[in-house]
């Protein structure tokens, strides 16, 4: 460049919005190397030749903050930025990848007869996508291969236990019995069963199970999956799955 120009005479040469740079001086991306005496902003040669790299980096994918980093440290070589790149497609593959099976879960439980509202699908589907909150990508792939080795005919059938116990569950706590009760301890035996069988017995794979019902809420995981409690149900499980591990 000739002389320095203005935010928007740059604008009008990059094809960005002036409140796109505004944006990048603000986060530290593009700063102007000089301000006039009333405060406008004027940017340089270096300025636009740092411009051009954060596009090109933009291009690649990936996020402002990491094109940050990538342009102020000197261990972020090229190579460096094509293994960053390479790790964000993976992530998205796998996001993909999961969102395929839960397409795949869903379109089986319908050809099965059960039926499966725009709601629940619209749940289920916002809930996957957030699994990765809990879960880390080997217990996601872990869960995606448990899910192959059993079968959607057994995925219906553990719905359908789970409806059961809920049920069952319900009938306890509606006729006053105390989460210790002989009749609670068994259901919560089953209930115990039921998670170790989806977790494989793995202790970090129940505790990002924990994480996920907390996090999400009990009601939001199980209307995700078709099921719902009455209220007070869960604390009335939560407090028979304590009772049972007491005993």
């Amino acid at each position: 460049m000739q002389a320095a120009m203005k935010v928007g005479a740059l604008a009008k040469r990059t094809g960005l919005t002036v409140r796109t740079l505004h944006h990048y001086d603000e986060i530290g991306l593009l700063s102007p190397s000089h301000r006039t005496q009333s405060g406008h902003r004027l940017y340089g040669s270096d300025e636009l030749s740092r411009l051009q790299q954060i596009a090109s980096l933009k291009h690649l994918g990936l996020p402002l903050e990491e094109i940050r980093e990538c342009l102020t440290r000197s261990e972020y070589s090229l190579e460096r930025v094509l293994d960053l790149q390479i790790e964000r497609i993976d992530e998205q593959i796998q996001r993909q990848e999961r969102l395929r099976a839960l397409l795949e879960a869903l379109r089986d439980r319908i050809a099965s007869g059960d039926r499966v509202s725009l709601h629940d699908f619209a749940r289920t589907v916002e809930l996957t996508m957030n699994h990765a909150k809990y879960y880390t990508s080997e217990q996601l792939a872990k869960l995606n291969r448990r899910r192959a080795e059993v079968g959607e005919a057994r995925m219906q059938q553990v719905r359908q236990e789970w409806s059961q116990l809920f049920a069952d569950y319900a009938r306890a706590m509606e006729e006053g019995l105390p989460p210790d009760h002989v009749r609670v301890r068994d259901l919560a035996n089953r209930s115990a069963e039921l998670v170790a069988e989806f977790t494989g017995g793995d202790p970090a794979m129940a505790a990002s199970l924990s994480a996920l019902y907390e996090g999400e809420g009990p009601q939001k995981v199980l209307e995700s999956h078709g099921m719902e409690t009455a209220p007070g149900l869960w604390q009335y499980m939560a407090e028979a799955q304590a009772a049972l591990t007491r005993s």
